[in-house]
C-alpha cells in the first residue's frame, strides 16, 4: 500500500537513558504501557485519584463520540490542586521565582501565593464576577497574569488568556465572542527594552465590547500612571481591602476551566474549551511523568501564559506537582543573547522547556554563549511546539544539556490539553527529532487515507480514543467541533498533522497536512526538507513551501537562515552556496525533494508563538498579493522577503 507522506529522512542515532537517571526517574517499569492499554479507565482513574476532590465520580468516562466526560459526578477546584492542597507540606517553598525583563526578581511562596489568590478571588467576587462567567485576561508574564488565572477558577469563572503580543482587534474579537464580562490587563509589560503600552491597547478593545462590566488595571511600573474612568479599578486598590480567605467553589468534574483562543485563524475566532477534572489530571500526570519533577527542581518553561503550553505546564501542571517554577517576562536575546543561560545559572534551574524555533535562534547565535556559562544545575531538557529538526535536536543536547540531559521531545495541541507523544525519560532511547512513543494511556496512530492502519510509515497522525485532557469543544460552535476534529473517520479525532511511524514504533511529526508538497505524486513533508537543510553546517534555520511548477506541478522554495559565524562564507558567492544546498538536500534525503529555489534571508515571518507563517512565504514565493499577517511577531520581515525574492527571481 502506498504511503499517504512519503518518509524520506532516515535517522539512526539513539540516546539510551543512563543507569543514573534510569535509577531515579518518577516512572521506570516498561510494563506500565501495557497496563495503561490493558485498563485504560482504571489508570487515568489512577492519576486523577492522585488529586485532590471533595466529591468522588461515580463513573469514570462517559463516551458519546466526539462528547466526552470525565470523572462524572466528582467534583475539585483546580486553584485548591495548585496551591491550598501544598500549604501543609510546601507551604514555605516557592511556587514562583519570577524575573521581569529589566531585572527585578521575586520569590513568592505557597503561602503568599495561596494569599493572593484568595485575595483576588474575593474581589472578582466584590465586582460581580460569579461561576460560570468568563473573564479575559490580558497580560505580560507577571506574577498577577498567575494569580489571576487561579482565582478565576477558584470562583469557578471561566477564564480566556489573550497574548499580550496581541492587537486591540484581536482581543476584541476574543471578548465578543466569549462575552467577558471583566478585563485584568496592566498599564505595561516589556519587550526587548521597549514598554508595551497593554492598557492603552485594552482601552481600544473594551470600546467595542458592551459585555465588559469592570477593568482591573495591574501597575506593571512604578512610574506607571493612568487615570481610571468609573468601570476602571486599580489592582493594588482591590487587594487591599479583600480578605485573604476564600473558599473555593468546588465544580464539577465537567465545568469549563478556561477556553483558549488558537492563533493564526482567520476569521471568527475559535474558542478551545477545557474542563476541570479531566484537563488537570492530564496536565499533572505528565508533568511527573515527562518531566520526572522532584520536590527541589527549579521548572522553567519558557512559554507565555498566552499559549497553551503557558496554561499547562507554566500554571496548571507544575503547580499542581508542588513545583518551583521559574517565570520570565522578556525576550531571550535581551539585554544580551545569554539572557536565558544566565537565568540557568542564577537561579539553578534543573529543567528547561523551551520551543524548536528558539533552539534553531540559539544555534544561529551561537555555542560560546552557554559555554560562558555555569549549565551544571540542569538535568533534563524538552522541546515543544513543532517538530525539531535533528540538528537542532543535537546541538541542544550537546551545548545546553552537556551531553548528560535526557531530552524530551513532545508533541501535543491547544486542542489535547496535555503532552500526548514524548519519550519518557526513565525509560526510552530518545532519537533526535522524534517525539518517540504515545504517553501511556493515549491511543495514537498513523491512518491512511480511507483510516486503515499504517504499520510503518508516513501518514496522518490520529487519536483513537478519547483521553481526559482533551478538548471538550469550540465555544458556541459545536458544529465546527464536529467538522474540524471529528468528521475524517468516525469517532476518531484527527490532529491536522502528518507524521510518519518508523520500524521501532517511533512516532516523527512531519508537519501540518496543509503543509505536505506534492512534487511528482510524491507528497513530502516539509519538517523532512528543512532538516535536511538545517543539517547542513552553514544554516540555522530554514522553512520550505510549494510553488507552482509547469512540469512538476509543485516545486519546493526554501528560505534560509545562515548561522552568524558562516555568512560571510555563504554570501561570498551566492550561486555556488545555492548548488551546494540543493545538493545537500537530495543527497540527504534523495533528488525528488532537492530544492527548485534557494532564498538566504535574515528572518521568517513567524506567529507571536514562533510558528512560522508558510502561509506567507507561498504568497512570496509565488508573487501573490500578501495574506494577513495581524497574528505576526514582526510584520516588517514579510516586506523585505518579498522585497529580496522579487529581486532574486
Amino acid at each position: 500500500m502506498a504511503h499517504e507522506i512519503d518518509a524520506l529522512l532516515q535517522e539512526t542515532r539513539e540516546f539510551p537513558p543512563s543507569e543514573s537517571f534510569r535509577a531515579q526517574a518518577n516512572i521506570h517499569d516498561p510494563a506500565i504501557w501495557e497496563q495503561a492499554k490493558a485498563d485504560r479507565e482504571g489508570y487515568w482513574a489512577g492519576w486523577a485519584e492522585q488529586l485532590d476532590w471533595q466529591t468522588k465520580w461515580t463513573r469514570v468516562l462517559d463516551w458519546n463520540p466526539p462528547d466526552a466526560k470525565w470523572f462524572v459526578g466528582g467534583k475539585l477546584n483546580a486553584s485548591y490542586n495548585c496551591v491550598d492542597r501544598h500549604l501543609a507540606t510546601r507551604g514555605d517553598k516557592p511556587a514562583l521565582i519570577w524575573e521581569g525583563e529589566p531585572g527585578e526578581v521575586r520569590r513568592i511562596t505557597y503561602r503568599e501565593l495561596h494569599g493572593d489568590v484568595s485575595r483576588f478571588a474575593n474581589a472578582l467576587k466584590m465586582l460581580g464576577v460569579a461561576s460560570g462567567d468568563r473573564v479575559a485576561i490580558y497580560m505580560p508574564l507577571i506574577p498577577e497574569a498567575v494569580v489571576a488565572m487561579l482565582a478565576c477558577a477558584r470562583i469557578g469563572a471561566v477564564h480566556s488568556v489573550v497574548f499580550g503580543g496581541f492587537s486591540a482587534d484581536a482581543l476584541r474579537d476574543r471578548i465578543q465572542d466569549a462575552q467577558a464580562k471583566l478585563v485584568i490587563t496592566a498599564t505595561s509589560g516589556y519587550r526587548r527594552g521597549s514598554v508595551v503600552p497593554l492598557k492603552k491597547t485594552t482601552d481600544t478593545a473594551v470600546a467595542e465590547c458592551p459585555s465588559i462590566e469592570h477593568v482591573v488595571v495591574v501597575r506593571r511600573r512604578d512610574e506607571d500612571d493612568a487615570t481610571l474612568n468609573e468601570r476602571e479599578v486599580w489592582y493594588h486598590d482591590v487587594m487591599a481591602g479583600a480578605d485573604a480567605e476564600c473558599e473555593p467553589e468546588w465544580v464539577d468534574s465537567e465545568h469549563m476551566l478556561y477556553m483558549l483562543y488558537t492563533s493564526g485563524s482567520t476569521g471568527k475566532p475559535k474558542g478551545i474549551v477545557h474542563t476541570t477534572g479531566g484537563y488537570l489530571t492530564g496536565c499533572y500526570a505528565t508533568c511527573k511523568w515527562v518531566f520526572d519533577l522532584k520536590d527541589d527542581d527549579v521548572y522553567w518553561c519558557t512559554a507565555d501564559i498566552g499559549w497553551v503550553t503557558g496554561h499547562s505546564y507554566v500554571v496548571y501542571g507544575p503547580l499542581a506537582c508542588g513545583a518551583t517554577v521559574m517565570l520570565y517576562e522578556g525576550a531571550p536575546d535581551w539585554p544580551k543573547q545569554d539572557r536565558f543561560w544566565d537565568i540557568i545559572e542564577r537561579h539553578k534551574v534543573s529543567v528547561f522547556y523551551t520551543a524548536p524555533t528558539a533552539i534553531r535562534a540559539f544555534m544561529k547565535w551561537g555555542p560560546q554563549l552557554p559555554q560562558a556559562h555555569d549549565m551544571s544545575s540542569l538535568r533534563l531538557l524538552g522541546s515543544v511546539g513543532e517538530p525539531i529538526n535533528p540538528e537542532a535536536w543535537i546541538w541542544y543536547h550537546k551545548y545546553i544539556g552537556g551531553e548528560r540531559c535526557p531530552v524530551v521531545d513532545t508533541w501535543w495541541q491547544t486542542e489535547t490539553g496535555a503532552i500526548m507523544i514524548t519519550p519518557l525519560p526513565g525509560l526510552v532511547a530518545t532519537k533526535p527529532g522524534s517525539a518517540t512513543k504515545p504517553f501511556p494511556g493515549i491511543d495514537a496512530e498513523i491512518l491512511d487515507q480511507h483510516g486503515n492502519r499504517v504499520e510503518v510509515g508516513g501518514g496522518y497522525l490520529a487519536i483513537t480514543s478519547p483521553w481526559p485532557s482533551m478538548l471538550r469543544g469550540i465555544y458556541g460552535d459545536p458544529e465546527r467541533f464536529r467538522q474540524q476534529y471529528w468528521s475524517k473517520w468516525p469517532g476518531v479525532y484527527f490532529t491536522g498533522d502528518g507524521a510518519k511511524r518508523d520500524a521501532d514504533g517511533y512516532f516523527w511529526l512531519l508537519g501540518r497536512v496543509d503543509d505536505v508538497i506534492n512534487v511528482a505524486g510524491h507528497r513530502i513533508g516539509t519538517m523532512e526538507v528543512e532538516s535536511a537543510l538545517v543539517d547542513h553546517p552553514a544554516i540555522a534555520e530554514a522553512a520550505v513551501v510549494g510553488i507552482a511548477h509547469e512540469i512538476k506541478g509543485t516545486a519546493i522554495a526554501a528560505f534560509c537562515i545562515v548561522k552568524e559565524s558562516e555568512r560571510a562564507n555563504a554570501l561570498a558567492d551566492p550561486a555556488k552556496f545555492e548548488q551546494e544546498l540543493k545538493a545537500h538536500v537530495a543527497e540527504k534525503i534523495g533528488a525528488i525533494a532537492r530544492p527548485e529555489k534557494i532564498l538566504v534571508t535574515a528572518d521568517l515571518p513567524k506567529t507571536r508563538s514562533g510558528k512560522i507563517m508558510r502561509r506567507l512565504l507561498r504568497d512570496i514565493a509565488e508573487g501573490r498579493a500578501l495574506g494577513d499577517v495581524t497574528t505576526l511577531a514582526d510584520p516588517g520581515v514579510v516586506a523585505t522577503l518579498k522585497e529580496k525574492y522579487e529581486e532574486e527571481a
